[in-house]
């Protein structure tokens, strides 16, 4: 019993060890090259365990490794430790899920079947989780830890994100093999033995994982070898700085419109193609506002510049929304031409849950657990391409560019660049403007398009297409949170269709078919005998 008990501290131990390794590999901390033996631990914590024990251990990884991911949603008001909780413990079962899973293959077939199964397993249940109803949240994918190293993530543009998620489990489980083969279990103990020889099945794997890099590293290469090359467009974005608490007060309307007014006029001296203000930059809808609406074709007329900008009806997370009033979150594109003024919208397709709107609540009794949403947005319909003759471009608004296939859309409809309007003025300093900075690079890689960034609070950057954050808005303190200014900067408008840009996730459907094709042959194959490999419990 002593000896059940210290082994099961010690999976316990080399579970929550997975968990900071791979929370460390995340922004803020940003060590992304500890995710290539990340999972390591976590392997070695479920081998030869009961099914039970590797969805358990398997959970535990899970469990701590989101609330430390997710600390930043903390700040959103009316978000409660409880809602903290029940999150946390819906995606650790995904991790939980993938434990499960490696068990019954390694016990039903062989240990070495398991490792060859953890890729596909874990890209499918990242593209499930990616992708379940309102509950969808492709953040925190294994792959996203790689965004600092552009040489590795290249192959995005032909698997997506998913890609190098597997990549990296791959040689997760490569280097598990390779420890099997020094440490082994004996009597529920573990003991350092000679090396032995590497079995077959073993080598290859090894092999085939070595190849899987070196192709991914080759690719790279000559990837960021191609040259961008097209007709270069200057742009400028404004960081507008309006604290959250400003942003939706009629007392400070007139104020942040000058500011805005101000720092156009100022950026305009620069004569860029574009000038771009960030999400909801307008306190209080154009469409519904003749006064806003007014102030900013003047503007427009003023600098004879095009203008980009946010403008929604009401703040999400108001506490006096008016009753039966439907919101929308839009994007506009002012061009001036004469006496006129084009405009151009495009409306939030991919609404927040509990944010901008209450999934399901004609159905679902959120009130059990004291979920509401205090705003009552309509979504987008369609996939907007603006028109900036001769350029065209798409416009995602705040979290939606974590989604991958939304923004693919908008490319796979002629956009040349893209660009992520967002305020993150409520997560305050955190990490989740560093996330999804991390997460827009692979938006670049995957379409092989600009990406430009334009915050309110920050981060405002410039991604070229092979995911390089080429410039980046700061202060002199080097500061880049909560700072006002404008970021001037070239890019290149790009007719380039990448293969996923084109075919979008067939790899992780095709890691779905292999995963189940794993599980098939385990459920048909008789259960080993016990003891065979090693102890099971």
């Amino acid at each position: 019993m002593a000896t059940k008990l210290n082994r099961n501290i010690i999976s316990s131990f080399l579970s929550l060890l997975s968990s900071a390794i791979l929370f460390l590999s995340f922004p803020p901390f940003d060590i992304g090259c500890l995710a290539w033996a990340g999972l390591l631990p976590l392997f070695l914590a479920i081998r030869c365990r009961s099914l039970w024990k590797g969805f358990l251990f398997s959970g535990i990884c899970g469990a701590f490794f989101f609330p430390g991911l997710f600390n930043w949603i903390l700040e959103v008001p009316y978000y409660r430790w409880y809602h903290h909780t029940l999150l946390d413990l819906y995606f650790g079962i995904y991790f939980g899920i993938f434990g499960f899973a490696f068990v019954f293959v390694s016990r039903r077939i062989s240990l070495t079947a398991a490792l060859w199964s953890t890729p596909f397993l874990w890209v499918s249940l990242e593209y499930i989780r990616s992708n379940v109803s309102f509950l969808a949240l492709p953040w925190g994918l294994l792959g996203h830890t790689q965004y600092r190293y552009p040489i590795i993530i290249q192959i995005a543009g032909l698997l997506g994100t998913y890609g190098i998620s597997f990549l990296v489990v791959l040689v997760n489980a490569a280097l598990t093999v390779i420890i099997y083969s020094i440490f082994t279990y004996h009597r529920n103990s573990v003991v350092l033995l000679k090396p032995r020889p590497f079995k077959k099945t073993e080598m290859a794997f090894i092999l085939g994982s070595v190849l899987a890099v070196s192709f991914a590293l080759v690719y790279g290469q000559w990837s960021i070898s191609r040259p961008v090359k097209g007709r270069s467009l200057n742009v400028a974005m404004i960081q507008g700085n309006i604290e959250q608490s400003k942003k939706w007060d009629p007392a400070y309307a007139d104020e942040i419109v000058q500011i805005y007014n101000d720092l156009t006029l100022h950026a305009a001296l620069d004569k860029p193609a574009l000038i771009i203000w960030p999400e909801t930059a307008t306190p209080g809808l154009i469409t519904s506002s003749p006064k806003i609406y007014r102030k900013v074709e003047n503007l427009v007329k003023e600098t004879a510049t095009p203008l980009v900008f946010g403008s929604a009806r009401h703040q999400k997370f108001q506490a006096d929304e008016i009753q039966g009033l439907r919101m929308i979150n839009s994007a506009f594109l002012m061009v001036p031409g004469g006496d006129n003024i084009e405009l151009q919208r495009y409306s939030k397709i991919r609404l927040f849950p509990f944010g901008e709107y209450l999934p399901f609540k004609s159905s679902i009794p959120w009130k059990w657990i004291g979920a509401s949403s205090l705003s009552d947005y309509i979504p987008g319909e369609k996939h907007t391409v603006f028109n900036l003759s001769p350029n065209r471009f798409g416009v995602t608004i705040c979290w939606e560019n974590i989604f991958p296939d939304l923004v693919r859309q908008f490319v796979k409809r002629g956009a040349q660049f893209i660009v992520n309007i967002t305020n993150e003025a409520r997560f305050r300093k955190s990490d989740a403007p560093y996330q999804l900075v991390g997460i827009s690079v692979f938006r670049a890689v995957e379409n092989r398009v600009y990406v430009i960034r334009c915050a309110n609070t920050g981060i405002s950057c410039i991604i070229d297409p092979c995911g390089r954050i080429v410039k980046r808005l700061q202060d002199e303190n080097g500061h880049d949170l909560f700072v006002r200014g404008i970021l001037h900067g070239m890019i290149i408008p790009m007719e380039s269709k990448t293969f996923y840009t084109r075919n979008g996730d067939i790899f992780p459907i095709l890691a779905i078919a292999v995963s189940l094709v794993f599980i098939f042959l385990a459920w048909w194959k008789p259960l080993a005998k016990r003891g065979k490999a090693c102890d099971v419990e």
